[in-house]
């Protein structure tokens, strides 16, 4: 069994453990898509941007920590439903980025990472900032 998969005799709310693996993953994930601000604008943009912009090279390094964020939710216990949706989150941006300049500009409005990071804290019963 895993150390931080819930189990039928723990409470709905998460372990101290599962919160500050979540918070890590959402700092990666802020790393990722959201670290920088456009100057004059509300758009941000992170790491996952300005690595994609080298041509697939780029898309297919960024893809390792958005999968590592959809391994690290399996070893948390996150039903397939959840993994299933959050894989579908890294293809669908990994294959817009594949388009150059679109699909930069496509990934940096998407954010996957966050999205997925948000699926998991609402599969823990967490509210998203």
């Amino acid at each position: 069994m895993n150390a931080f998969a819930p189990s039928a005799a723990t409470s709905a709310a998460p372990s101290a453990d599962i919160r500050r693996e979540l918070a890590r993953l959402r700092s990666l994930a802020t790393l990722l898509d959201a670290a920088f601000r456009i100057p004059g604008t509300r758009a941000r943009w992170g790491l996952d941007t300005l690595i994609g912009l080298l041509p697939v090279g780029g898309t297919v390094l960024m893809l390792i920590p958005s999968l590592y964020i959809v391994w690290k939710s399996w070893k948390l216990g996150a039903p397939p439903a959840v993994l299933s949706r959050m894989l579908a989150n890294v293809l669908v941006e990994g294959a817009a980025d594949l388009v150059p300049v679109l699909g930069d500009v496509f990934d940096t409005a998407f954010k996957a990472d966050l999205r997925n990071v948000a699926l998991l804290e609402q599969h823990f019963g967490m509210v998203t900032p």
